[in-house]
């Protein structure tokens, strides 16, 4: 069978000609990035599409508005990058993630396809450019300011589906506070015994510190929203209309219909990284937490036999290929992961922020491709954890209640009563004898031995039993015994 030869076009740019395929609304820049980065086969997360083509609609509308634009062509413009926005033509973005520094490659990818496109619109034939990507869909803009822009735009772009996926989490872990409120359990410090608390308490620290985590987000989002474009290749505004920045910043605002600020200074916006790295960190902080919090449910629920079983995760798939009726954690163990690559595209977003010079940060792309990434991973692995795994997890109250009577440093209450040192030697030999606390200390008690701090006078059987009557006052503060 004959070797099939794809069909071509042949483009032409600054350094000569290109072979592009013949159906491609790219062309030759895009073509040249293409041979020049077959690094990952990773191509750009579709915010940064749907940004990069906001921002050449948005470009088109005010220089029509400005009249610098022909009509026929702006207009042409305005639906290519439409239909880009929409994702029409996301397969025909093209360029590796790791590609030419600044981003030259991705803002030219968008604007030979809507160059394209437009061409199309206009009755002309691919390649033809009957509006031409540089002087017509890239007027005002360069790179320099165009990418920047985007990176905010695309982060902000999925801005309330992150924090509506976190604060689902966070009610989700309040609801489970409330209906465990009941179960007072043994504390654990150091992974050691500790003063009871109850499952609820646990609970509703867990949701808080989700909460709070949402609000970080909130704020670091704050700073993506004050945009530089318009200082096109070096902060200066060159080639751009002295009202150009104010009228993109308005009409991104309109057209996406996200709350924008315009920058007060071009250079720190198109220098600066910081309020992405800003962003980043928050990200990376609520992923601390979730890691945290997976950890906890994975050694809440080790066992069951063998382990806590505090409380019981549901089970949604078999935990082993030779162990009949093993059962794993599988959703916080995928929580932990996804939260560990999070946390590692943080470290790149920080490494790439600092590693800006003078008027440029030639970073941009693999700033803009992590940050996309921490945003779908974290919506993704969040979602799943909350639907499958905390909305359906159960307690184990008696398991709960089972370990509370083992655990000597209920002591703690008697403290004020017979003082520290006499608490300590209880609960040596408590533990020495395999007993409760409650026990040995009755039982001592009952030999005039348990004598009050101070005074030196027998503590009595019911001031004992009444100090350990009711376990949840533990859990309430204040003085129990005394």
């Amino acid at each position: 069978m004959p070797l099939q030869i794809p069909a071509t076009r042949i483009e032409r740019d600054s350094l000569g000609e290109v072979r592009v395929p013949a159906g491609a609304l790219y062309g030759a820049q895009t073509q040249r990035a293409v041979e020049n980065f077959p690094v990952s086969g990773r191509r750009p997360w579709p915010a940064f599409i749907w940004s990069v083509a906001a921002i050449k609609r948005a470009a088109a509308e005010v220089h029509l508005e400005l009249g610098l634009l022909d009509e026929r062509i702006a207009r042409a413009i305005i639906e290519a990058a439409r239909e880009v926005e929409r994702g029409d033509w996301n397969n025909h973005f093209v360029v590796d993630v790791f590609q030419a520094g600044a981003g030259t490659s991705h803002n030219m990818n968008a604007n030979e396809v809507i160059a394209n496109r437009a061409t199309q619109l206009l009755g002309g034939s691919l390649g033809d450019y009957l509006v031409h990507p540089n002087d017509h869909v890239n007027m005002s803009q360069s790179t320099n300011d165009v990418i920047p822009t985007a990176i905010r735009l695309g982060a902000l772009w999925r801005l309330d589906e992150l924090l509506s996926t976190v604060s689902d989490l966070a009610a989700a872990l309040h609801d489970k506070a409330a209906a465990f409120d009941h179960i007072v359990k043994s504390g654990r410090t150091h992974l050691q015994d500790a003063v009871p608390v109850r499952l609820g308490q646990e609970f509703s620290g867990y949701a808080r510190a989700v909460e709070r985590d949402c609000d970080r987000i909130t704020r670091a989002a704050e700073g993506l929203r004050r945009l530089g474009i318009g200082g096109t290749a070096a902060g200066t505004g060159l080639n751009a209309h002295p009202e150009y920045h104010a009228r993109m910043v308005t009409r991104l605002s309109e057209n996406t219909g996200i709350k924008l600020y315009t920058s007060d200074n071009l250079f720190e916006s198109m220098q600066s990284m910081a309020d992405m790295a800003d962003f980043s960190a928050a990200l990376r902080t609520l992923a601390i937490t979730l890691t945290r919090i997976a950890n906890d449910f994975r050694l809440l629920s080790s066992g069951p036999a063998t382990g806590l079983d505090e409380i019981r995760l549901p089970a949604v798939q078999p935990g082993s290929s030779i162990m009949p009726g093993k059962v794993n954690p599988v959703l916080a163990e995928m929580l932990n992961m996804a939260m560990f690559h999070i946390i590692g595209s943080d470290t790149t977003v920080s490494l790439a922020a600092q590693a800006g010079q003078l008027e440029l940060n030639v970073m941009m792309p693999i700033i803009a491709h992590h940050l996309f990434e921490m945003e779908h991973v974290m919506i993704g692995a969040v979602r799943a954890f909350t639907e499958k795994c905390v909305r359906g997890l159960q307690a184990n109250p008696e398991k709960a209640q089972g370990w509370l009577a083992r655990n000597t440093i209920l002591v703690t209450a008697l403290n004020p009563i017979i003082g520290y040192s006499a608490g300590a030697a209880l609960v040596k030999e408590a533990l020495s004898r395999d007993l409760t606390i409650q026990e040995v200390a009755v039982e001592k008690a009952r030999e005039g031995k348990l004598l009050r701090a101070g005074s030196g006078e027998p503590v009595t059987v019911e001031e004992v039993e009444a100090v350990f009557s009711d376990l949840r006052r533990f859990t309430e503060g204040g003085l129990i015994g005394g």
